[in-house]
């Protein structure tokens, strides 16, 4: 590991700087997912705005690999780098609430639990994403989906603006009357425009939802996922549902129906009627409950300290042949800790136009996640080449486009499918903001440009 002397940062920095002689920093350059073990040569644990600042300008005027840590979620390790600097917001997580205006500010650090409490109190909620410790700001730069998409759209048809440190060490506001560019950059663009320290976001009334868990045997799994389909294409915009392909605690294997209705609780018993009543569950627990509880209900499924590789795709349509073929896929895991994933989204989200934001997929409505997962590190490319696998047979299937916040560590190729048509716009903002791809780190523009 190449030694950086770290004096010039710790003289202008109010939080901690851990290298690695330093203890806690074992700790610091830990994520949920144990595939990904990196050394910074700094971790910098930021206390405000200023301590950001002064870590991209020692960063920049050393030329050291800088990424930035949010909440540590994202599945290719990318709040992480060998031998550089980590710009470590973990520490910045407040929320501020406006309850007249129904807006939320959120520090950069914050996780969707950290904003779901504090908006909870309100009787709000902002869409975002169904892990309780994804980070806030990964997450939306992603675009952001989750349980209220079809209702209220992506996490970023939501944001109203975000604080902004650039390469240069400004600091800037982006929103649709201030520096707008960078607005529509950072609502899909990744993190390649600088460090978002702050984000303010548009909130919905909704405090109570119907939602829970429906449980089939797996030999019932291409009826299920066909009726699933068929039936979310005429679901009233406040039901997003969900399906997964996986295993009971006792290792069975199942089928999982996962819906979530925002709307009044007895106009969601009607709607729901028909998908609970099919094929006659073996589990029925959905009911009323307050949103966090729904944001929590697949939280144990992603553990600290597991194994993780994901691939996805995105489709237009989901064919009773491509059914047929994820559900044989799935029977093949080596792992009961993996899933396959029907995500569906349409709705508000897919009345947006591909060009209003930097999200460029949104009349693709489906994501086929193949989400790997195991103990064993011995068995890693007997996991990963089962992800890998799924993926590929879906290509003919798909429509060559992919969710950048669920890709783990690919080529070139598969990041111009994450950009798709918005990827020229998003490489002269990238330009203007960021011309020495310094913030580099990460699903970065320029190198695909």
């Amino acid at each position: 590991m190449t030694s950086i002397d770290s004096k010039a940062l710790r003289s202008v920095f109010n939080g901690q700087v851990l290298e690695p002689a330093d203890a806690g920093y074992d700790q610091a350059r830990q994520i949920w997912n144990a595939s990904v073990s990196k050394h910074p040569g700094i971790i910098a644990q930021c206390s405000g705005v200023a301590d950001v600042i002064a870590a991209v300008t020692f960063a920049r005027a050393n030329d050291l690999p800088t990424a930035i840590r949010g909440g540590g979620h994202n599945v290719g390790g990318r709040a992480l780098c060998d031998d550089g600097l980590v710009i470590d917001l973990s520490r910045l997580k407040s929320v501020f609430v406006n309850e007249a205006e129904r807006t939320v500010r959120v520090q950069g650090g914050a996780t969707l639990g950290d904003m779901d409490r504090e908006t909870h109190v309100f009787g709000l909620t902002v869409p975002c994403g169904i892990v309780p410790k994804t980070g806030i700001g990964g997450l939306t730069l992603g675009g952001g989906v989750g349980w209220l998409i079809r209702k209220y759209g992506m996490t970023i048809d939501n944001l109203l603006s975000a604080q902004v440190v650039t390469a240069d060490g400004k600091v800037l506001t982006a929103s649709a009357s201030e520096n707008d560019d960078l607005f529509w950059a950072l609502r899909g663009g990744g993190g390649n425009f600088g460090v978002v320290t702050s984000f303010e976001f548009q909130a919905h009334p909704v405090a109570t939802v119907l939602g829970g868990l429906l449980l089939y045997p797996r030999t019932m799994a291409v009826d299920v996922i066909r009726h699933f389909r068929d039936y979310i294409a005429s679901a009233p915009d406040e039901l997003t549902v969900y399906t997964a392909l996986l295993h009971g605690p006792d290792g069975s294997p199942l089928v999982g129906v996962i819906p979530c209705y925002c709307g009044n609780v007895a106009d969601g018993e009607r709607v729901l009627q028909s998908l609970r009543k099919f094929g006659n569950p073996i589990v029925d627990g959905v009911q009323a409950m307050p949103f966090p509880t729904m944001q929590s209900l697949l939280a144990p499924s992603f553990p600290d300290g597991n194994h993780n590789y994901w691939k996805s795709t995105l489709q237009r349509e989901l064919s009773d042949e491509a059914i047929s073929a994820i559900v044989e896929h799935a029977n093949r895991l080596a792992s009961p800790l993996s899933f396959v994933v029907f995500e569906y989204y349409g709705g508000a989200a897919g009345r947006v136009a591909n060009d209003a934001t930097a999200f460029p997929h949104r009349k693709l409505p489906w994501d086929i996640l193949f989400l790997a997962q195991w103990t064993d590190p011995a068995q890693t490319n007997l996991h990963r080449d089962w992800a890998r696998s799924g993926e590929e047979l879906l290509r003919p299937y798909s429509e060559n486009a992919h969710l950048l916040s669920a890709l783990d560590v690919e080529g070139e190729d598969v990041l111009k499918t994450a950009f798709g048509g918005n990827l020229p716009r998003l490489a002269a903002i990238k330009k203007k903001y960021d011309p020495s791809d310094f913030f580099r780190v990460n699903q970065s523009v320029r190198a695909v440009s």
